[in-house]
């Protein structure tokens, strides 16, 4: 619903509430697909989403991007119990969402690709939204469009709401740790070893114990996954079309925890 320019409230949509796009069907709306630019708790700011399912899915064009959000469910695997999950956020039958740290998301703040230039929605405000390198207009991100709606401070929710848990997919992990692409032999092999060893990626990533995810190539890996748990994390977000970059560790934090093992 956030994503620039022209999904329902992007910055272009035309809309500012489900009701203006939908009018006379907006009773027939029961959930809203945050995306990856946005997470819950910023959805929450914004009362005209109110009593509305939360939802996060994966743009599945490739098969390590699947589950990478995901909505969590306690109900028999048909299309009618997974509709009523949603439908009626019965808190028993749909559990929350996985999702993307949000600021790892394409156009979570503002900026101009082109001109390698970002912008959080403070100083947008400030240049009324023109890019200043090339003085054209930026494309505004989720954040600034949030910001507009906004009825409630960062932090508030409404009275019925869902948990929420980000995670950064596994073989990312393993990427930043190993020092190598995410896409590399390394990588894969590394990861598959992990899931004929520890079970699903979500289980790893959410699930097991801490100490139970050592793993001899990668000693850092029980850390990691702890840190991303308690989003002790070092951010830099995406803007116009450019994902953002989430890291683990500083260069100076691995050597250091590398030299003490």
């Amino acid at each position: 619903i956030w994503t620039p320019w022209f999904s329902m409230l992007g910055s272009k949509s035309g809309f500012d509430s489900i009701q203006e796009c939908f009018e006379d069907l907006t009773p027939q709306i029961f959930a809203v697909e945050t995306g990856l630019s946005s997470d819950p708790e910023m959805n929450w700011r914004v009362k005209n989403l109110d009593g509305l399912t939360l939802i996060s899915n994966s743009d599945a064009h490739s098969p390590m991007k699947l589950g990478r959000e995901a909505s969590i469910f306690n109900t028999d695997l048909s299309y009618v119990h997974i509709k009523n999950a949603i439908k009626t956020g019965d808190p028993e039958l749909f559990l929350g969402t996985f999702e993307f740290f949000p600021e790892e998301g394409k156009y979570h703040i503002d900026g101009h690709r082109k001109c390698h230039h970002r912008s959080w929605p403070t100083d947008t405000i400030q240049t009324e939204g023109i890019c200043p390198v090339c003085s054209k207009p930026m494309t505004l991100g989720v954040l600034y469009r949030v910001e507009q709606l906004a009825e409630r401070p960062l932090g508030a929710h409404p009275e019925k709401h869902h948990p929420f848990h980000h995670i950064i997919p596994l073989n990312e992990i393993l990427s930043e740790l190993l020092g190598v692409g995410p896409n590399t032999k390394k990588v894969n092999k590394v990861f598959n070893e992990l899931l004929n060893s520890k079970g699903p990626e979500l289980k790893i990533l959410h699930d097991l114990p801490i100490k139970s995810l050592y793993h001899g190539e990668v000693p850092l890996l029980g850390e990691a996954i702890k840190r991303v748990r308690n989003k002790d994390i070092h951010v830099f977000p995406g803007y116009d079309g450019e994902f953002g970059r989430i890291q683990v560790f500083t260069a100076q934090e691995k050597e250091r925890m590398r030299r003490h093992r």
